[in-house]
């Protein structure tokens, strides 16, 4: 067997990056794609390796004459037209080559886990391509495949349809072709193909035809979980160097990403903290029957988006002011706060990070659960001199809650003192007894009007996507002049509506935080039977667990990803936890989603 790799493309999307070579020279984490590939290569038994050169060719040729040192027989074509033809010519000059052996054609921006020639060269099938379930970040060819995984159809960019999706499969653009149907069926029809409709076309063009025309025995073989990237821009290659990251970067990878998962839809993200269970079905169903509109129409004003929110939240219009996700309101309030300000650590880091270290007061509650009462704060803050304290309620990672009594209480100490209250109550959804927890209404604002009431709606309704958050106080000046801070279009569309017609879901989402209690108390039960875990309790949709030693955090969460792409909070080095004990925080997902990871956490050994 023999290995014929395509790398003559000049890889113009990837900007930069290929401006002084192809696209295979480019590394993903250190290490160039072509030095992996022959490397992965090397572990065949191979006859030899045709690489067809184009674009920077001559620099490619070097690199690897000069670096690579393995059993490889290497060729070199080159094709000097790259710049005006495509990959089906570049196969072409390789047709007497590809008649010779049986052959694996590779692409050579693709980076694949080392499992994948194995599985390729030992399945007894002479003809096969690599294919994976679609899923949105695809681009390129897709097939269709019958019930014994024969391609029945490949299916151009130009035939794709949304609506089929269910029934694609991706090529990962490694095939395996036996030298009978080289000679027989593909080169034949690739020489008819090229002279019919020229070079600028794609090989698997030639592929479809024989599909549609004979019974190609062309078969598909799906990888699974198996990981593969292929590399066309720049954001292709940083998730390529998240999926690929060794031990010592991943998280990194991952956590420095701050969301945007959806991009790994096989991967389950225990890190973000939604509802599972909100919006409904039929409030998505709503919004998608009005996509086009909402794409295509702008948004209104403050004005109007003030009175909408005032209508979702029942909050007076001259007390709450939305904004695109609670974290534009919190940068303007803590970038305006003056004077000194109380914090509780360990807590959501966003509100600390935006304001003056030296003017920070900060209280850290000294018990292994990490609990504090309205009594603890006012104690600690009494001779602190702050002209505003904030807290978080449920407190993030800790899942520690005040209950609203209490809360009022400090509000009213607050009041007696002139010093702003500031409680985010992005999590009190997920609180038992939620329905009247909250803090939102015009009597309560009135009665504390050094009180103000964060929240980002992210988190208990299950939209993050849609970048919505208010602020509410009945201290009219801080919100009139947190309206004028922010753009006068901060909200899109999908906000917009979202709040516009929320009131006809309100049942459906006070169902839904009710079934998010009982799935809360049945995963942390659930939890408790890992015993390297200890599982502190919360009134959140998250639970702050001590990794107990040997293990650490970092071990565990690794193994996680790694071996069941479940991605999980180390928080051992979170500003106000105990250096010498080690915690993750593990959110809370649907029933399926939380049995997966406990079972998996189950089987973790060293």
């Amino acid at each position: 067997m023999q290995a014929i790799i395509l790398a003559a493309g000049m890889g113009r999307r990837l900007g930069e990056y290929t401006k002084d070579n192809t696209k295979c020279m480019v590394p993903v984490n250190g290490v160039r794609l072509i030095d992996r590939l022959l490397g992965q290569l090397s572990e065949q038994q191979l006859q030899r390796v045709v690489i067809v050169v184009g674009y920077k060719g001559d620099a490619l040729r070097q690199h690897i004459e000069q670096n690579y040192k393995g059993p490889l027989h290497i060729e070199f074509v080159d094709n000097p037209i790259f710049d005006r033809t495509n990959n089906i010519y570049s196969l072409s000059l390789v047709e007497k080559q590809l008649q010779e052996d049986d052959t694996l054609l590779i692409e050579s921006d693709l980076i694949f886990s080392d499992r994948l020639f194995s599985m390729i060269i030992d399945n007894p099938h002479p003809n096969l391509a690599l294919v994976a379930k679609y899923e949105a970040w695809m681009d390129g060819t897709m097939v269709r495949i019958d019930a014994e995984n024969n391609i029945v159809n490949f299916v151009p960019k130009a035939a794709f349809r949304y609506e089929d999706v269910d029934q694609y499969y991706k090529t990962v653009n490694i095939y395996k072709f036996s030298r009978e149907f080289s000679q027989q069926k593909y080169v034949p029809f690739l020489k008819a193909y090229c002279t019919a409709l020229g070079n600028n076309e794609y090989y698997e063009q030639v592929l479809r035809v024989i599909t549609l025309l004979d019974q190609t025995d062309l078969k598909a073989l799906q990888i699974g979980d198996e990981k593969w990237y292929e590399i066309d821009d720049k954001q292709d290659l940083d998730i390529a160097e998240a999926i690929f990251a060794n031990e010592e970067d991943v998280l990194r990878k991952y956590y420095g990403r701050y969301g945007g998962f959806w991009r790994f839809p096989q991967m389950l993200d225990f890190c973000y903290l939604v509802n599972p269970y909100f919006p409904s079905q039929r409030m998505a169903d709503e919004m998608k029957a009005n996509f086009q509109t909402l794409l295509t129409e702008y948004p209104s004003g403050m004005k109007v988006n003030t009175l909408i929110a005032s209508k979702c939240f029942g909050v007076s219009e001259q007390y709450i002011v939305p904004g695109n996700g609670a974290a534009e309101l919190i940068k303007i309030l803590m970038e305006s706060s003056h004077g000194k300000v109380g914090f509780i650590r360990p807590t959501f880091e966003e509100y600390p990070n935006r304001f003056d270290e030296a003017r920070r007061v900060t209280f850290t509650p000294r018990n292994q659960d990490y609990r504090y009462t309205a009594d603890d704060l006012m104690t600690f803050f009494a001779d602190k001199g702050i002209s505003q304290l904030i807290l978080i309620n449920p407190d993030n990672p800790s899942g520690n809650f005040i209950p609203k009594a209490d809360v009022l209480r400090l509000a009213q100490w607050c009041e007696e003192r002139c010093i702003r209250l500031v409680v985010d109550e992005s999590f009190v959804d997920f609180s038992r007894d939620f329905a009247t927890n909250s803090l939102l209404d015009d009597d309560t604002l009135k009665r504390y009007p050094h009180m103000a009431v964060m929240k980002s709606i992210s988190k208990s309704y299950g939209v993050p996507g849609l970048r919505l958050g208010i602020l509410c106080s009945a201290d009219t000046e801080l919100i009139t002049a947190t309206k004028k801070s922010v753009s006068i279009w901060n909200l899109n569309s999908f906000a917009e509506y979202f709040m516009q017609i929320y009131s006809k879901h309100e049942k459906d989402y006070h169902t839904a935080c009710a079934k998010f209690i009982e799935e809360r108390n049945s995963f942390e039960s659930q939890l408790q039977t890992v015993p390297f875990l200890r599982v502190m309790p919360t009134e959140a949709n998250y639970f702050l667990c001590e990794v107990l030693q040997p293990y650490t955090a970092s071990e565990i969460v690794i193994y996680m990803l790694k071996h069941h792409n479940i991605l999980t909070r180390d928080c051992s080095k979170k500003t106000g936890l105990d250096t010498n004990r080690q915690y993750m925080r593990i959110a809370v997902r649907n029933h399926d989603d939380n049995t997966r990871l406990v079972e998996a956490l189950r089987k973790f050994t060293r």
